[in-house]
């Protein structure tokens, strides 16, 4: 009998080769949603008259910065321990903090009322801040990102390339152009790192020039986010990483600081309402 020219293929379960299977990274399982503060027994509350008004005070700034009005912070250094207490309690941590590293070192972190900040300035090893400020973000951060970088237009490159570097010199080019032609309210123009085709080399051709600046924000609402200055004004890096810390996106955006770190007018209004039900159970203590 002579060999049949076409080869015999088997169809049905067990007949295929086991497929493999894909291996996708891993991408982040939680997110940070709003929980209302724990705060203490009635009768603890009743008499911290101070914390009341400092938070009748926060939802004034609220409604303020909600209808896109500037509002003006509230200082804290005025209370005592138990008012501060209080106001510690009931404005709990959020998902955005940051640090400003300098002559100056100043911690922000924002209230689980988005737009709510908690702003402490140490000069010395002494505080010589601790307000609320209330807003998209506290006007010191996007200040400090401004007064830390250096006075240039431009990020440098050298005119001798290191071997192997081929993409990054027009990256940079794209952001040179970007940073001298950026205004306050233009859109933020965003560099996605993670689809350009760069290499090791690249990549470490661009961490030397767009070296961190003063100002780290970290955003933990979905995963995490961190969000660092640079030395060339209105630069920042924008990193997005998993639950396992690998970075799963890489961005530079060109802005005077990014949206991630910012709370949005709805945010404002939303804090409005919920700061609204937690002090009526607190005055009515």
């Amino acid at each position: 009998m002579n060999p049949f020219p076409i080869p015999v293929v088997s169809i049905g379960p067990g007949s295929q080769a086991v497929e493999v299977e894909l291996d996708y990274m891993t991408m982040p399982q939680g997110m940070q949603t709003y929980t209302s503060p724990i705060l203490p027994e009635p009768e603890d509350m009743a008499n911290l008259k101070e914390a009341h008004r400092v938070l009748r005070g926060i939802l004034a700034a609220l409604e303020i910065a909600a209808s896109g009005a500037q509002a003006e912070p509230i200082d804290l250094g005025v209370l005592d321990a138990n008012n501060l207490r209080l106001i510690n309690q009931v404005l709990g941590e959020g998902e955005v903090s940051a640090r400003v590293e300098g002559e100056s070192s100043i911690r922000v972190q924002e209230a689980i009322f988005a737009g709510v900040w908690r702003t402490v300035i140490c000069r010395g090893g002494r505080v010589v801040a601790d307000q609320i400020d209330i807003g998209p973000v506290p006007q010191v951060l996007i200040s400090a990102a401004r007064n830390g970088a250096r006075d240039v237009l431009a990020i440098e490159v050298p005119s001798h390339l290191p071997p192997l570097v081929m993409n990054a010199p027009s990256i940079i080019a794209e952001l040179n152009e970007q940073i001298l032609t950026w205004r306050p309210g233009m859109p933020a123009h965003v560099v996605n790192l993670t689809l350009l085709p760069l290499s090791p080399e690249d990549v470490s051709f661009l961490e030397e020039r767009l070296v961190g600046g003063s100002v780290l924000i970290l955003s933990r609402g979905y995963g995490n986010c961190r969000i660092i200055s640079t030395l060339v004004p209105n630069c920042w890096r924008v990193v997005y990483y998993n639950s396992s810390d690998t970075i799963i996106l890489n961005t530079v955006e060109i802005i005077n600081i990014p949206e991630v770190a910012c709370a949005a007018r709805e945010d404002l209004q939303d804090s409005c309402v919920r700061l609204t039900e937690v002090l009526k159970w607190v005055e009515g203590a």
